[in-house]
């Protein structure tokens, strides 16, 4: 594994997406240093609502129990601050947010789940910077390292983040495990090693499922992530999802082939290759947790993987300790003593437009603290972005591990298919690794991806 190198190193690799539309350049800057205020940030349109008016408006992706649970999370902040937060779901964000902004109608605050679309607004100069009115230091220094790098446009900051996803997370069915007494994997090698061992025992080690109707391929998007990730370190990575170098490169090729020991190995992945694309994406570790004994063993998905987990027979959501086991998926050597690997992740970034409210910006300090999300860590399914929140508000020890596997991290990067150009990352990557899936070579497929990425 390539060890990380310097925090600039990592952004001069960020700052090569322009054919992204990211046009990320430069170091991140310091607020500290610049001092700038928002009325004199060139390019930055003012878009005041009702500067003082106590009400704060947002507008995100989440609904459903994640909408009461976050609404839960700013109850006593609302009380202490006398500001009323009103939240509003919608589930074609992406596009409601371009209308609002084109129609200078956009809310106070924003949540984009993917730091392009972000960016995309702050090229426009509908974005406040964040070092405007957030603490800098403190944010930089509380933050699992890595994350504030994709808000970074031209040597400013533009968004941060208020919700994480751990997508370096090897779930295991938990009674099987501790019976055969199987060892938790330092290196690729010995996950290979591990899967061999529970083939030989009479199990298929791997539980995998990409049906997700039009967005089937995104699992095995993830796993190619992680894979070049694990193998080759954050440096390249960056480069690869900015496309500094080409998708075919051949150490991707040579990820491609990693997953292939796995995803096409003879009797690995329950089902095949027909039962990777025809079953469900939340159903994929059903066959572990409600057959006895479990047919398959482990699954490499997010943290967010616990809701897709039965509630019957076994109510599995409700007692992940007993039923679950998590380590991190591994790289290709072993970290040196007192390290970790680096982690895969996605993030949901909150977005300031209403810049001069100081109603807004306080909300935006609140958001963006590790004081925020602790009734919604407590009800399960959220995980805080900062290492130093305080992991006593998660329900279970395994979310406390799988928080820790993140805040351990060295450096954190960011799902590369929701920062590549749409037409590669919820396009082509995606049809590409069912076509890879089903039989075409990590060299088809990678030159039929790389053939389609936008000039």
């Amino acid at each position: 594994m390539n060890r990380p190198r310097s925090r600039s190193r990592r952004l001069a690799a960020i700052a090569t997406a322009s054919m992204v539309a990211f046009a990320l350049s430069g170091c991140l800057q310091d607020p500290n240093e610049t001092g700038a205020g928002a009325a004199g940030l060139e390019g930055y349109v003012d878009n005041a609502q009702e500067d003082g008016d106590n009400v704060v408006t947002i507008l995100g992706a989440f609904g459903g129990v994640e909408k009461d649970n976050f609404e839960a999370s700013l109850k006593a902040f609302e009380d202490e601050s006398g500001i009323d937060i009103k939240y509003t779901e919608d589930t074609d964000f992406t596009t409601t947010i371009q209308t609002k902004v084109a129609a200078s109608d956009p809310p106070d605050i924003a949540f984009f789940p993917q730091p392009g679309g972000l960016l995309d607004q702050a090229r426009k100069g509908a974005i406040q910077p964040i070092d405007t009115f957030l603490d800098y230091d403190a944010l930089n220094d509380s933050l699992v390292p890595g994350l504030l790098d994709y808000t970074n446009l031209n040597g400013r900051l533009y968004g941060a983040p208020v919700r994480l996803a751990n997508k370096s997370v090897v779930w295991y069915e938990k009674e099987a495990w501790d019976k055969a007494g199987y060892k938790v994997p330092q290196t690729l090698d010995e996950l290979y090693a591990l899967a061999d061992q529970i083939k030989a025992d009479g199990t298929t080690p791997w539980c995998m499922a990409w049906d997700a109707d039009q967005a089937t391929g995104w699992v095995g998007t993830d796993w190619i992530e992680q894979l070049v990730l694990s193998t080759q370190g954050e440096d390249f990575y960056n480069d690869w999802i900015f496309h500094k170098v080409p998708f075919d490169d051949p150490k991707v090729v040579e990820a491609f082939d990693a997953f292939g020991r796995i995803a096409k190995g003879d009797g690995t992945v329950l089902g095949g290759a027909k039962g990777i694309i025809n079953t469900p994406v939340q159903e994929a570790m059903f066959p572990a947790f409600n057959d006895s004994p479990p047919r398959c063993l482990i699954e490499r998905q997010g943290s967010f993987a616990a809701t897709f987990f039965p509630t019957e027979p076994n109510n599995v959501q409700t007692d992940l300790d007993k039923y679950t086991g998590v380590f991190t998926f591994p790289s290709k050597e072993a970290p040196a003593e007192g390290e970790a690997p680096p982690v895969l992740v996605g993030a949901d970034y909150a977005a300031l437009f209403n810049g001069n409210d100081e109603d807004s910006q306080k909300v935006m300090q609140f958001l963006t603290s590790d004081k925020f999300g602790v009734e919604w860590a407590q009800a399960g399914g959220w995980l805080s972005p900062h290492k130093t929140f305080d992991s006593s508000n998660y329900p279970d020890q395994t979310t406390k591990d799988i928080a820790a596997i993140a805040a351990d991290a060295p450096f954190a990067v960011f799902d590369g298919s929701d920062v590549m150009p749409a037409e590669v990352g919820s396009g082509s990557f995606w049809t590409g690794m069912v076509e890879w899936v089903e039989g075409a070579s990590s060299e088809e497929a990678t030159k039929s991806i790389e053939d389609s990425w936008p000039e």
